[in-house]
């Protein structure tokens, strides 16, 4: 094993570490992501894109990312989205997510600057954007759940 598998892995422990035992007691917060599925738990510091200009600029000209950062996208209701990846310059994992705060579907390694748009189902409320590949390393799959603020309490599988 080389030593940039050694640094991955060890990136990966710390994901998973942060997202283990107490740390999900903690209250929830507007900058903080948790996800629970029958692969374990993590958590995701990110930044929340709830307007439209937040949204359209996404994570444009980003040149790396750590892997315990994302970005979450939040819309006013449950819709259709779609994603490109022109200006992006990192490839990306994306996970859809309802209303009640269920992963519906991940799309794995969007490439960087793509045209292709990557469309959602028309129940998404939420995209959280994450570095390419992680989602399967970390096995977040249809059916995992999230933990946010913006999950109202009274429909939230995992409620704050």
């Amino acid at each position: 094993m080389g030593k940039r598998d050694k640094i991955g892995k060890l990136g990966l422990a710390v994901v998973l570490c942060l997202g283990a035992g107490t740390v999900f007691a903690d209250e929830c917060r507007e900058a903080q992501v948790q996800l629970r599925g029958d692969w374990g738990q993590a958590r995701f510091t990110v930044d929340v894109a709830d307007d439209e200009a937040e949204r359209a600029k996404g994570l444009m000209h980003r040149e790396s990312m750590p892997q315990s950062v994302g970005m979450l996208f939040v819309y006013p209701d449950e819709r259709r989205v779609g994603f490109w990846m022109k200006n992006t310059l990192i490839p990306l994992d994306m996970i859809f997510i309802d209303a009640t705060g269920t992963v519906k579907k991940v799309h794995h390694r969007a490439k960087p600057h793509s045209l292709s748009p990557i469309m959602s189902g028309n129940d998404t409320r939420l995209v959280l954007e994450i570095n390419g590949g992680l989602a399967e390393r970390l096995g977040i799959v249809a059916g995992s759940e999230i933990r946010h603020p913006s999950v109202a309490a009274d429909r939230a599988v995992w409620p704050c």
